[in-house]
């Protein structure tokens, strides 16, 4: 069953349902086929979209439902773009709203145009250190209470080989009620991804980042699918022999995106 909360009316909603007592995956689960450190990979700034902008357009809606527009946000996993919407790059010109972001290249956080602050530049490897720095939850400082209102992560939690670490280190940066968004798509470097998830299918690595969720303390986990139906049917019927065959060859249709999110209750 799906639902539709006020908030997200065009996107349906559903549920993350726990499935183990106990964590399911082996340390060959998060193995990568390349196996050494992030910081090489990275050390170029790459100036691209890692979706197609039907993605992206889908993701600033989602956004623009979900996230506030005062107090802390933390993009980790950042790079030159978070795909924020205007509303939010707005709040972050007076001060009203801080952006942190956490990646891996100084050229790429520094061109983010909601990274304003240098202090809210972040480099780290959370492959190397799956901890959230305390002090980075306090940006800002002024009248603003310690912790993140929100978090987003874009298209990189595939990356990730501490998942749980990383995002239970998350949750107690988090305020109260503080919410964490999980963009998913199908696209990735297939060499930096973890070895689980190029083995599995779209749906069960929706459910593998919900028990990342849960084993890391969140709750209200549920899975939201940004796709545009009306677009993916008009797209399903090709009206020439090469677009059936591009179809066929899983190309020509846009980038499928889901949110896998959670909230910090206690």
């Amino acid at each position: 069953m799906t639902s539709t909360p006020a908030n997200i009316k065009s996107f349906p909603v559903e549920p993350y349902v726990p499935r183990h007592a106990s964590w399911p995956y082996s340390s060959i689960d998060f193995q990568r086929q390349d196996p050494s450190t992030d910081a090489s990979f990275y050390s170029s700034p790459r100036f691209v979209t890692h979706i197609d902008d039907h993605a992206i357009s889908q993701l600033r809606n989602y956004y623009a439902d979900v996230l506030p527009t005062r107090g802390r946000i933390l993009d980790f996993c950042s790079s030159w773009i978070s795909h924020y919407p205007p509303t939010i790059e707005e709040a972050t010109k007076d001060g009203e709203l801080i952006v942190v972001g956490m990646g891996m290249n100084k050229a790429e956080l520094e061109a983010n145009p909601v990274l304003r602050r240098e202090d809210a530049r972040v480099l780290r490897d959370l492959n190397e250190d799956a901890e959230i720095p305390s002090e980075v939850a306090s940006v800002g400082g002024g009248d603003k209470e310690e912790g993140f209102d929100a978090a987003t992560c874009v298209v990189s939690i595939d990356y990730l080989v501490r998942p749980v670490e990383i995002l239970s280190s998350l949750r107690q940066r988090m305020k109260p009620g503080g919410t964490v968004h999980l963009a998913v798509s199908n696209r990735c470097f297939p060499t930096k991804a973890v070895s689980r998830w190029l083995r599995v299918d779209e749906q069960e690595r929706l459910q593998m980042v919900g028990d990342y969720l849960h084993f890391a303390g969140w709750k209200n986990i549920e899975i939201v699918d940004l796709g545009d139906k009306e677009e993916d049917r008009k797209e399903q019927a090709p009206t020439t022999s090469f677009a059936a065959l591009v179809r066929s060859m899983g190309m020509g249709g846009h980038d499928p995106l889901w949110i896998v999110r959670g909230t910090r209750e206690d």
